[in-house]
């Protein structure tokens, strides 16, 4: 039976990426991105946020380009695979971790990107990390035409005007 180990987060990212090459030359960058979901305490009735922070590590290509894009406030949008790891740290107690190893990075907000104002307008590049036989980054594919220009009836009524929501 096949398995899947994917995720999607978009959220904002918590620090400037930090970024460092490893002996054999392949970059790494390290970020945390913050999800908030909303929903009402039991008691008090209020709206409570609850925000979750997430490691991500980007690899080669994908951590230069988030090096370079990627600063604390801005909204992302990745897309990788879980990992789980365990080290022991300096007072001798086993620690486990839990990481978002990515393959794909979308900006989102405006050019400058810095989240705010921008009311979810725009967006920015979109970057996957590609197989070896590939290049190793690929801005977001452009959208299609909104509109096409009108045609010959084919002897049947064209249901392409037809909106289905």
């Amino acid at each position: 039976m096949a398995s899947v180990n994917k995720v999607i987060l978009v959220g904002n990212c918590g620090r400037d990426p930090e970024i460092r090459y490893l002996p054999s030359g392949q970059a790494v960058a390290n970020v945390s991105v913050a999800t908030s979901s909303r929903r009402k305490d039991r008691n008090s009735g209020e709206t409570v946020e609850d925000t979750q922070w997430h490691r991500v590590t980007f690899y080669d290509r994908l951590a230069e380009i988030a090096g370079e894009y990627v600063k604390k406030g801005r909204p992302i949008y990745v897309e990788g695979r879980l990992k789980y790891g365990k080290y022991t740290d300096q007072s001798g107690v086993e620690r486990n971790t839990v990481d978002i190893i990515a393959t794909e990075l979308q900006l989102l907000g405006g050019r400058e990107g810095m989240g705010g104002n921008d009311e979810g307008g725009g967006s920015g590049g979109g970057y996957s990390r590609a197989p070896a036989s590939r290049p190793a980054a690929r801005p977001a594919p452009a959208p299609a035409p909104a509109a096409t220009p009108a045609r010959q009836s084919s002897g049947f009524d064209d249901m392409d005007d037809d909106i289905p929501f």
